[in-house]
């Protein structure tokens, strides 16, 4: 994608309870064309207004286009597909999970991005799918953040989502779906945000958000915040927080405290000991379970986004995040971060690695050396990547 772009208004969003509500107002708002792209979309609560909404849209005469991945929505209802088509909503699913239990690699190449585009004029990027964030009554609602962007910069996401689009339409051999249709009007200047769509592919743009986090990280000055939601580095990233931690920088994680994927959560756990000693504080989220994927960089440089710190998100899926430069946006961030650390978060200490039973000091290890195994069975990371 290009560089920085100004004159955007970059509003950002807290959870569902943010998200939702403005998604759905957005789609009943449209008069020309969505493009609404999701990892997961489950007929819920929440997911079944999203419908609903993009079917109300499109009986209105508004061109729907519903992109979703195969894998993680392999399980989306057959009469929810009927009714959304009934209604004019054009669905097309990435990648389509044909083969369970293929070895092909490819299939590893998903469709993760969280991407909504309404009428060129308005956009939503994040790590929100289309479903509840409420896991259960006992816990906080799943913690995520996205943003809702107006101006230059939708431009941008309209392109790649509609590119996405094609693509797909054509593999799928639905050409009329495939056709390149006139663009809506370019989006005005909506603000003063100066901000920056990144995307990564299998094509030109590999290693883009990696690269993005490691020139902010390498010119850090003052403060670190990351949190994410799985965070499995690679040997660059990882060396980069080191090394901006030996140069005095605070580097603060804010982790995934609850099991969610095993493999991936004990296996990030490997690193903490060596990040530990060099100084970089390490948190973990307890009050229910993380899906952020967001980072704030001396008070100015922050992203939000789909893209996790892991060899999923890094190597293999397709992901988008949004860079942003602005004090403003940034401090709301930090102090969202500042307060989830404080609040709901507990710190890890090297003391809390040599206790505890036998077993869960010896699983991160275990965890680790599996991962490694299956990268070298797909082929992807290079012997590098979790050394």
């Amino acid at each position: 994608m290009t560089g920085f772009v100004r004159g955007n208004q970059l509003t950002l969003l807290y959870n569902g309870a943010d998200f939702f509500p403005a998604l759905i107002a957005a789609i009943d708002a449209a008069k020309y064309e969505i493009y609404l792209e999701s990892y997961l979309f489950e007929i819920d609560v929440v997911g079944t207004a999203v419908a609903e909404a993009l079917m109300r849209a499109a009986r209105r005469g508004v061109q729907v286009s519903l992109q979703i991945d195969g894998f993680g929505a392999r399980h989306f209802p057959v009469e929810w597909r009927q009714k959304l088509a009934a209604a004019g909503v054009r669905q097309l699913f990435f990648r389509p999970e044909v083969a369970p239990f293929s070895l092909d690699r490819q299939r590893l190449r998903r469709l993760h991005r969280k991407l909504t585009v309404v009428d060129g004029q308005v956009g939503f990027i994040g790590g929100i799918n289309i479903l509840s964030d409420i896991d259960s009554v006992e816990l906080a609602p799943r913690y995520d953040y996205a943003v809702r962007v107006q101006g230059p910069l939708v431009a941008q996401m309209r392109e790649t989502t509609n590119r996405v689009w094609r693509h797909t339409a054509w593999v799928q051999l639905v050409p009329e779906w495939a056709k390149t249709l006139p663009a809506p009007p370019k989006p005005s200047k909506a603000g003063k945000s100066l901000a920056k769509l990144v995307i990564r592919d299998n094509f030109r743009n590999r290693h883009a958000i990696e690269q993005e986090y490691l020139r902010a990280i390498e010119t850090a000055h003052s403060e670190i915040v990351i949190a994410n939601a799985y965070f499995l580095p690679g040997y660059r990233f990882r060396h980069a927080l080191l090394r901006a931690a030996e140069r005095g920088v605070n580097v603060v994680l804010l982790l995934q405290g609850r099991v969610d994927h095993a493999l991936l959560h004990y296996a990030s756990r490997g690193f903490y000991r060596r990040f530990l000693k060099a100084g970089v504080d390490i948190y973990e989220y307890r009050e229910g379970f993380m899906h952020a994927k967001v980072a704030v960089i001396d008070r100015y440089w922050a992203t939000v986004g789909s893209s996790n710190i892991d060899p999923f998100s890094l190597l293999l899926a397709r992901e988008a995040n949004i860079i942003v430069r602005d004090h403003g946006l940034a401090t709301a961030l930090r102090n969202d971060l500042h307060a989830r650390l404080e609040n709901d978060s507990a710190p890890i200490l090297l003391a809390d690695l040599r206790r505890g039973r036998w077993l869960f000091r010896i699983l991160p290890w275990i965890s680790h050396g599996i991962v490694r195994v299956l990268m070298a069975i797909s082929g992807y990371g290079g012997r590098r990547y979790l050394e």
